[in-house]
């Protein structure tokens, strides 16, 4: 396949033995067919389905961005757009705080990045410790359909990198569909907001880095 393509379930992506099914697809016979709407993509051989709708579903290791929406005696509670909320507990911040300070380290309403450690059925276990983790200062929040986080990061990187050029702006991306950017001028990241908007709604395009880059090259 040259072009990824927008697939439904029971679809037939590819044909042949040499195949192997991923993500969103299964084997049938000699065939690897789709068993999730959304787009076709082979890569070395290994098949896969990139949904392009759904809600997000919590794994360990992720990194995702989420708000402080109440403060208990050992932590905090973020939700992050998923179907539990987040428990952030005082032992996974990297330094000593006394419980009567919780508030002087995330308050209500505080963006944080945090890393998933454990998925539990009520809720999901998350830690700060790793550098680059934490609260979120200033900037903005843009929120999109988890499912098309794949598209605005790019391979290794490479969407992500072109709306920084473009924007000089720092940009974080959650796994849980919330972005977070910060400029030193508002104007761009609203550019920066307008790009992402633009990747999500053509994210089924093949060729989409051009067709990017042909958009920012008409944004005023």
């Amino acid at each position: 396949m040259e072009a990824r393509k927008t697939v439904v379930p029971g679809e037939t992506i590819i044909s042949g033995e040499e195949y192997l099914p991923g993500d969103g697809c299964r084997r049938e016979k000699e065939d690897i067919v789709a068993s999730k709407f959304g787009l076709a993509d082979v890569s070395d051989k290994l098949v896969k389905v990139i949904p392009l709708s759904g809600v997000y579903i919590p794994r360990r290791g992720n990194a995702i961005i989420g708000t402080v929406i109440d403060v208990t005696f050992n932590g905090w509670i973020l939700d992050f757009n998923g179907p539990t909320t987040g428990f952030l507990s005082l032992m996974e911040v990297p330094r000593f705080i006394n419980k009567d300070e919780l508030q002087e380290q995330f308050d209500f309403g505080d963006s944080v990045l945090a890393k998933i450690w454990n998925v539990k059925a009520k809720g999901v276990d998350l830690s700060v410790k790793l550098r680059g983790f934490g609260k979120l200062e200033d900037g903005m929040l843009v929120k999109i359909n988890p499912n098309k986080v794949p598209r605005v990061i790019g391979k290794e990187g490479s969407m992500v990198t072109v709306i920084k050029d473009a924007t000089q702006c720092d940009i974080t991306v959650g796994q849980n569909g919330v972005i977070w950017v910060r400029g030193n001028k508002i104007d761009n990241e609203l550019k920066a907001k307008k790009i992402i908007e633009f990747i999500c709604e053509n994210s089924y395009i093949d060729g989409l880095t051009e067709k990017v880059k042909d958009f920012i090259g008409g944004l005023k």
